[in-house]
């Protein structure tokens, strides 16, 4: 956790005024994220490292920010507990955001769609492979760099079948 704050800090303190005066959250964008994992299903709870890749598309008018994105990532989440291993797979994320700009490269969005994670179930040689349809919600803050920006984002998914996924993101993109 300390790591997304001190990136948080980073990019909140090293834009220069001249990019500042070229923010824009507008346009096609792509990025790279990365960060911290948490699946809980029947009682256990397994934590490891989640990245990917994103892209999306978002419209500004004034101060107000609203756009689509869609995401592709994986895990290293795995965990064994009473001879079961409950493992994270592939997630697949589509949906909608919204956000208000706070200072000239600052901005601040809430995110919402839908999520389709694989959750893996090992016990001796039986396994059982789930794709899990859910909810996420999100909110981050995000930092213009000119064309570049990086940001910091929380998420919750409910997925189906009583399992919840906690994330803690960092992430770098491109705006075209």
């Amino acid at each position: 956790m300390r790591i997304f704050a001190a990136t948080a800090l980073a990019l909140m303190a090293s834009a220069t005024p001249a990019l500042a005066q070229d923010a824009t959250f507008q346009g096609p964008r792509i990025e790279a994220v990365g960060g911290w994992d948490n699946i809980k299903s029947d009682g256990i709870s397994a934590s490891g490292f989640v990245y990917g890749g994103a892209a999306g598309y978002d419209l500004q008018r004034g101060n107000l920010v609203v756009g689509v994105d869609g995401e592709i990532t994986g895990t290293t989440t795995k965990k064994t507990f009473d001879l079961v291993t409950l493992k994270g797979g592939r997630d697949l994320y589509a949906g909608a955001r919204i956000g208000y700009v706070v200072a000239p490269a600052t901005l601040l969005y809430g995110k919402v769609g839908y999520d389709n994670s694989r959750v893996i179930a090992r016990s001796g040689n039986l396994r059982d492979a789930e794709n899990l349809d859910g909810i996420r919600l999100g909110a981050g803050v995000e930092r213009s760099f000119g064309h570049y920006y990086g940001k910091v984002e929380y998420r919750y998914t409910n997925a189906s079948q009583d399992v919840v996924r906690h994330q803690v993101l960092a992430g770098i993109g491109y705006r075209f």
